[in-house]
């Protein structure tokens, strides 16, 4: 039984860098209320929709779509360390309910989530624990990415299996909006950088530590207008937004990656999750909880949540 959504951006960096005190204070009395409507509706699993920052997911085997089975969060930028609450039964007749309805998953036994899944279950977790989960990864960082319709089409598939099973599952969608993170991308990589995106060479601690510091001292620059990034574009996420508050999910159904990476940047391309989350609730009526541009957080920060029409 489906019984919400929540979709919500996470940046690795809120934890480090502090925002404006207004700013903040918003974003915390939006967070409460996505808190309370989580324990309104009391799931008893949490499916979300998460993309990799090329931590858990390299090239030497890229799916599309990953459903995991078992797994454990690293513990980047904060975030707890230790294995996830995966009911195993569950989320393998989950992977087989999808590609009976004809969507290509892979299933992992070895499944390792970033901050990209762990950070968005720690903050729904406040009022009632949302960490009995499901992880389902979604290509957005690497080329080649899934389409916009096969995004909707796992989404859809996630959505017809949840409504079959005795359970109370709410979605959550996990990344965007517009942000450009300091990402290497493959085709122009130095070779002992291409050598761990194809190999997924574990990082040491202090390289662990000099990212994390690299990432929060670039966005202390983004707020101070010295960032060779692109900036955020609060016009692209208001356009997102506003569909998806309208139901409408095809809104970037005629964009090009390319045109989506120079507009609203690398990290844009997550908003592939919040796609699936809303496929997979069905019918929906959403409401807007938060959206600002943080400029120390590199990201357009949004949150919604949705129930059944």
């Amino acid at each position: 039984m489906i019984v919400g959504t929540v979709c919500i951006s996470h940046s690795p960096l809120m934890g480090t860098n502090k925002a404006q005190p207004a700013t903040e204070a918003r974003f915390q009395k939006a967070l409460v209320a996505a808190n309370e409507f989580v324990a309104s509706v009391k799931p008893d699993l949490t499916v979300i929709f998460y993309p990799d920052h090329i931590n858990g997911f390299m090239y030497d085997l890229l799916p599309a779509f990953c459903v995991g089975i078992e797994g454990r969060a690293i513990g980047d930028y904060g975030t707890r360390a230790g294995p996830l609450n995966i009911p195993q039964d569950r989320a393998m007749d989950l992977a087989r309910s999808v590609l009976r309805q004809g969507v290509d998953t892979a299933i992992s036994y070895r499944m390792e989530v970033d901050h990209g899944a762990a950070q968005p279950i720690e903050l729904l977790s406040a009022k009632h624990d949302a960490s009995r989960v499901i992880p389902i990864f979604i290509n957005c960082a690497a080329e080649p990415r899934p389409t916009f319709e096969r995004v909707r089409a796992l989404g859809r598939a996630v959505g017809k299996w949840a409504q079959s099973v005795p359970e109370k599952v709410l979605f959550l969608g996990s990344g965007g909006l517009s942000h450009d993170p300091p990402m290497p991308a493959l085709a122009t990589a130095a070779p002992d950088v291409r050598q761990r995106l194809i190999e997924g060479t574990d990082l040491t601690t202090e390289q662990r530590a000099m990212r994390e510091s690299r990432a929060a001292a670039e966005g202390l620059a983004m707020a101070a207008g010295t960032s060779a990034l692109l900036p955020l574009d609060p016009k692209w996420d208001r356009g997102l937004l506003d569909a998806f508050l309208a139901g409408d999910l095809s809104v970037l159904d005629s964009s090009t990656d390319e045109q989506i990476t120079a507009v609203g940047g690398r990290g844009a391309h997550e908003i592939r999750t919040w796609f699936a989350a809303l496929a997979a609730q069905g019918a929906y009526r959403a409401d807007e909880l938060f959206y600002e541009p943080i400029n120390e957080w590199i990201a357009g920060m949004g949150m919604l949540k949705a129930r059944a029409a």
